[in-house]
């Protein structure tokens, strides 16, 4: 019981390292600007206009992915709503003075990362109906997971914690639809 007690103090403090680092890019003009816009396009936006987008580029081929898109999103909503009251982690800028909150937080608590599930399980519907949107969303989905803790709303293992489960909702809807 020890060691676990001291493994999980160690990973607890690489997290906080890890956080306060990132979340130094935030004091940068250039960053702030940069993670503050795409944590926005994350909220929803650039998604949204992903799947508006989809059907007039690809007519009604695009339907089915759209489709399994929205119910991907649904269903990661349902999910981190569940968790993050289930866990009630608060965000990192609530807990160490030393980091700063530099966008507004979209609820109470950190754990997981909503937009990083979001992000991770619509790209990876969005590419299994047309591989070649790749290389533009799957570098937005990190620069999504990288925002949260520039931004100083989340830890690493929030976001990390968010991509696993957005990789789960992802296949379990690809599987079922």
């Amino acid at each position: 019981m020890v060691r676990s007690t001291s493994s999980l103090y160690r990973i607890s403090q690489i997290d906080l390292a890890l956080c306060l680092r990132l979340n130094r890019l935030s004091h940068v003009g250039f960053w702030r600007l940069l993670f503050r816009t795409v944590s926005r396009l994350g909220d929803g936006v650039f998604w949204y206009a992903l799947g508006v987008l989809l059907p007039l580029a690809y007519g009604a081929a695009a339907w089915p992915t759209v489709g399994r898109m929205a119910l991907a999103g649904a269903i990661s909503l349902v999910l981190y709503k569940w968790l993050k009251k289930r866990t009630s982690r608060p965000r990192p800028f609530q807990v160490y003075a030393a980091i700063s909150a530099a966008a507004p937080a979209l609820d109470r608590f950190s754990f997981p990362s909503g937009h990083t599930l979001h992000a991770v399980s619509f790209a990876l519907v969005a590419t299994s109906g047309f591989p070649e949107l790749a290389p533009l969303v799957f570098p937005f989905a990190l620069l999504v997971g990288i925002s949260r803790p520039v931004l100083g709303l989340h830890y690493p293992s929030d976001v990390l914690a968010g991509a696993l489960l957005g990789t789960v909702v992802a296949r379990g809807v690809l599987l079922v639809t």
